[in-house]
């Protein structure tokens, strides 16, 4: 099987895991950006780590207290993320949905 048949076959795995890593990325580059950058820089690519982030970080401070400072807020998405990926992986997994390495076996 090549990549663009598996890409094809296993697109309900695919998708979600690249915009989930995508998030959980962004959210460590904004955490790491914010370290140097005011909140309200006019620098471009902070605007877009806000512009992609701030949806998702608006649920996420639901469920976290008001006194977090918003770069641990930033760090919870992170982590958010990677457990959603984790979740994805594995319930695809146990239903026998997931994409599976080939070769090795007789």
């Amino acid at each position: 099987m090549d990549i663009a048949d598996s890409l094809a076959r296993y697109w309900y795995f695919h998708l979600p895991n690249f915009v989930l890593a995508a998030l959980m990325y962004t959210m460590l580059g904004r955490f790491l950006l914010g370290l140097f950058v005011d909140a309200d820089s006019p620098n471009y690519i902070w605007r877009f780590f806000c512009r992609l982030t701030d949806p998702v970080l608006t649920a996420i401070a639901i469920v976290t207290p008001k006194a977090v400072p918003p770069a641990v807020v930033w760090l919870f998405g992170f982590v958010w993320m990677f457990w959603l990926r984790i979740v994805l992986h594995y319930t695809l997994l146990v239903l026998n949905l997931a994409p599976r390495l080939a070769g090795g076996g007789s």
